[in-house]
């Protein structure tokens, strides 16, 4: 009751929007919930789907998946802030039960998604202190409760600390990463088809040195899932 009465008087902010939150709402209000930018990629056969030509020459990616579309100054630019810089992990958590209950919804898609593991994108040792959490692995939660599939969080390690991407070039940012992770747990990849996941795909070059890592250890198959996609225009 007093959960109820505090809501009422100091209603939870959606946190793509801040407009407050109705009751049975929860993180997303339901305006947000239809007007985000869903890529709807998944529906595409694999050699149909634009993001996968990112990686083509590149990484064999059996899946290139994402949720939604980056836009710059974007309800998905709030809710990657409020995940990645203002401790709500729980957004990550939320939009991989969402995309995962999407991703299955289909039932001619189920058994194209049938996963064997998913592993995050890892965080280097610093800033997983500094942050308390990894967004990526917090996004794999989600999806692991949605489709199910396990989730090996600490499967790969990043053996170095890198600089930021986010002002780099496709070569530049391949070079940055191309050397920095490694797979810690082998005998839990090997001959299983992994689903890597990251909160925004940008370039690829962060995914494709995982991917790399991934396979050379002994994946069967590798696919990947990002909250995002942003343009590399």
């Amino acid at each position: 009751m007093f959960a109820d009465c505090f809501s009422l008087f100091f209603p939870r902010p959606c946190l793509a929007c801040a407009e407050p939150l109705l009751a049975g709402e929860q993180h997303l209000c339901t305006t947000c919930r239809a007007e985000l930018p869903y890529t709807d990629y998944h529906h595409l056969p694999p050699a149909d789907n634009p993001l996968a030509r990112r990686f083509w020459g590149r990484l064999p990616v059996c899946h290139t998946l994402s949720y939604l579309r980056f836009v710059r100054h974007g309800r998905v630019q709030q809710l990657l802030h409020q995940l990645k810089y203002a401790g709500q992990r729980e957004v990550g958590q939320a939009l991989g039960q969402l995309y995962g209950a999407e991703l299955i919804a289909t039932p001619a898609l189920r058994s194209a998604f049938d996963f064997g593991l998913i592993v995050p994108v890892p965080l280097h040792r610093r800033k997983l202190a500094r942050r308390g959490y990894n967004q990526a692995e917090a996004f794999g939660a989600g999806l692991a409760t949605a489709l199910p599939c396990p989730q090996a969080a600490t499967a790969l390690r990043r053996t170095e600390h890198t600089a930021s991407q986010t002002r780099k070039g496709r070569l530049e940012r391949w070079q940055n990463v191309a050397t920095v992770f490694e797979v810690a747990e082998p005998a839990a990849v090997v001959g299983r088809h992994v689903l890597l996941v990251d909160d925004v795909l940008t370039t690829g070059a962060t995914l494709e040195a995982c991917g790399t890592a991934l396979l050379a250890a002994g994946a069967s198959t590798l696919s990947i899932a990002t909250i995002a996609t942003a343009s590399t225009d």
